[in-house]
């Protein structure tokens, strides 16, 4: 078991309820746990729409996640 920080932004945050959350798990990468918490929280995006951050780096989806890290998961910009 790990614990790390998750940071949602937009449309994900609204979905999620909060900006940040303490997330405790067992998955092997990160496309893992975002899949992990796109049921529990009901995104629409799929993660191919997405990027992801590890301790606001760029990382891959089939990075293992790292205990005390803080990954963000980014959708897209929208302009205006």
């Amino acid at each position: 078991m790990i614990r790390l920080t998750v940071l949602y932004f937009a449309s994900l945050r609204d979905a999620a309820g909060t900006a940040r959350e303490a997330v405790t798990t067992t998955v092997p990468d990160l496309a893992t746990l975002y899949d992990e918490l796109r049921v529990r929280h009901g995104f629409a995006l799929p993660r191919e729409r997405l990027r992801v951050a590890v301790d606001a780096v760029f990382a891959r989806w089939e990075d293992a996640p790292r205990a005390g890290t803080e990954v963000a998961f980014i959708p897209p910009v929208s302009g205006g």
